[in-house]
């Protein structure tokens, strides 16, 4: 099986399935010397994992990382908790940081009745149908549990992003027919995981928990979307022609499951535009006199940026242009469809063909947007990690 691995200089490879005992990766090309707050990993774990928002799945995972490789304390001693004593904080070896993390609390007998049925909206026929068997244990490797992985490698990519000032946010702007009501410069971001629909306009949130309230009582799921802001972003990250740096974020949030939509910037609505309704027009940066300053990537050779970057007035390109960061806000919406299983009956067939009625029952999220925001988050940290240092071995 193909397809495991994600990024070009920092690669992440996962591995594990839903009910196995345990999902785990390797991250390979974090630089050497990068000191980790493995609490502020945790955090993060914790975001994402079941039983984090009381609007989700009832499953209830710790999610706690154990690290295998790649990290060094100065105790000189194996990194295995996610808050280490002082004088144990990590620091990166440069070589592949390996981690695990257990599943505690799979159920697999809950999935029993799904071994010869096939359920509407899932990927169990279109995995039968290309590998000739399946794991029905909570879709096996097709299963969001996977994505925990990814906030894992997620959050360390985070903390070499952030040594170069740029900081990532996403947040739930839509949740069925409700969206928020505040335009997103208004947004205090910092809020966003003060409710559970992980939603920083506080009256928006009100009317999304609402829509998933009466999904829920109805044996019913419902859909949304989410909005992600990369600030601080230098200037010259991405490759102008099949690695755009939209493209692999456009591919990095439809990897994630039940995602179907990806748009930047004015995304479908430029169909309906002019050009000059759309241009983004320049604006001249003030004279200081400097050249430029070096954004250093984990203490090692960085980027080149303009002290006073040339800016836009606009930003309906979304902080990219012809595949180039710009300098301004990437800006990206993500929409996630209903997901599919639900608490009540649903009609299909099972391996034989035959029509059957299958019982609504498990634990599931009747939406999956609120936890999957971490999931964004990360995804988008791994492909401006990979970007940043792509672009340090691209320049003299």
């Amino acid at each position: 099986m193909r397809g495991n691995s994600f990024g070009s200089v920092f690669r992440l490879t996962s591995f594990g399935e839903s009910h196995g005992a345990a999902i785990g990766g390797v991250i390979d090309g974090c630089p050497a010397g990068l000191e980790l707050d493995l609490a502020a990993v945790q955090v993060e774990m914790d975001r994402r994992r079941p039983g984090s928002t009381l609007l989700g799945t009832t499953r209830n995972e710790g999610d706690t990382v154990e690290f295998l490789s790649g990290l060094l304390s100065e105790a000189d001693q194996p990194i295995t908790s996610p808050r280490p004593s002082p004088g144990q904080q990590p620091t990166t070896l440069g070589t592949p940081i390996a981690f695990i993390i257990r599943n505690s609390d799979a159920k697999s007998g809950d999935y029993d009745h799904l071994k010869d049925a096939y359920r509407p909206g899932h990927a169990d026929l279109t995995w039968e149908q290309k590998f000739g068997l399946r794991d029905h244990r909570g879709g096996g490797r097709a299963s969001a549990r996977e994505t925990a992985v990814r906030v894992a490698a997620g959050a360390i990519a985070r903390q070499l992003i952030s040594s170069a000032g740029v900081h990532v946010n996403a947040f739930v702007s839509q949740v069925g027919s409700e969206r928020i009501r505040m335009p997103v410069e208004e947004l205090d971001l910092a809020i966003t995981y003060e409710n559970d629909v992980r939603c920083p306009d506080p009256e928006g949130a009100k009317w999304m928990s609402r829509e998933i309230e009466l999904a829920r009582m109805n044996g019913d799921t419902v859909g949304g979307m989410i909005t992600c802001v990369i600030s601080g972003t230098p200037a010259g990250l991405g490759e102008p022609v099949f690695d755009k740096l939209h493209a692999d974020l456009g591919k990095a949030m439809l990897s994630i499951n039940a995602v179907k939509g990806f748009q930047i910037g004015s995304g479908f609505a430029a169909a309906g535009m002019r050009g000059s309704e759309h241009n983004d027009l320049y604006k001249a940066p003030p004279d200081t006199g400097k050249e430029g300053v070096i954004i250093p990537i984990s203490g090692q050779r960085g980027v080149m940026v303009r002290v006073d970057p040339i800016r836009t007035a606009t930003n309906r390109s979304g902080g990219v242009q012809g595949g180039i960061s710009t300098g301004e806000d990437i800006v990206f919406d993500i929409a996630f469809k209903p997901a599919s299983t639900l608490m009540r009956d649903q009609q299909s067939v099972d391996r034989d063909g035959k029509a059957i009625t299958l019982e609504g029952k498990g634990r599931h999220d009747p939406c999956v947007v609120p936890r999957a925001v971490p999931i964004v988050e990360a995804m988008a940290c791994l492909v401006i990690a990979d970007h940043l240092l792509r672009q340090r071995s691209s320049v003299i």
